[in-house]
């Protein structure tokens, strides 16, 4: 998989059902460029919800596994067809070595100029700021003044109010949870308006 393919917005689904996790799937019909979406690994059966996303979807969607935390759970992700690695800290070296072996994105998580140099180095595609509320969007401007652009994506408190503000401020990406659809759209697995908050995304983002 190239970076240059890979889409600005990740949807990060974190503790959803299959049924849940389907349903935002099909409600990105005609978005299937403007979004990723990752399974976090601490869902419940997140490997097996991977492998079937990846058997109706794979062809149109970047599927991929998040809260990836060691070499063993790479492996697994990149066994049920995971497209890209996110994780919630730095990578190993090993887990960089083997993302990039077996061509899919390693996108490990950091927090310090130092850590995103490092993990560029090492051979990540993106680094993953985390938490970017924190750290506010001008980090990100102001990291990449000493270090020059970088594929970064902020991750972390990120809602269709400042993800603008995020891309202005030089974030290339974005992973979006808690802050992309509302909880009762996702309990009555309602297409139509699980369709419109993505609409609504990348509406505010365009504005």
């Amino acid at each position: 998989m190239n970076v240059s393919d890979y889409p600005k917005l990740t949807i990060i689904m974190r503790g959803y059902s299959y049924e849940q996790a389907e349903a935002i799937l099909v409600a990105m019909k005609g978005y299937e460029k403007q979004f990723a979406v990752e399974m976090t690994l601490n869902t419940d059966d997140a490997l097996n919800h991977i492998k079937k996303l990846n058997a109706k979807f794979g062809d149109q969607i970047f599927i991929g596994a998040g809260t990836v935390r060691t070499l063993e759970e790479a492996r697994k992700a990149v066994e049920v067809g995971a497209k890209f690695l996110l994780g919630p800290h730095v990578f190993t070296n090993e887990m960089l070595k083997f993302a990039n072996e077996n061509q899919v994105l390693a996108v490990p998580a950091a927090m310090t100029p130092s850590e995103i140099n490092d993990m560029i180095s090492n051979g990540a595609d993106i680094v993953k700021v985390f938490p970017a509320a924190v750290v506010t969007p001008r980090f990100f401007k102001d990291v990449q003044a000493p270090l020059g652009k970088l594929p970064l994506m902020g991750v972390g408190g990120i809602s269709k109010k400042n993800a603008k503000e995020f891309f202005s401020s030089g974030a290339s990406y974005l992973g979006i949870g808690s802050g992309m659809f509302e909880k009762k759209d996702l309990e009555e697995l309602n297409v139509k308006s699980l369709a419109q908050s993505l609409k609504n995304m990348l509406d505010a983002i365009k504005e």
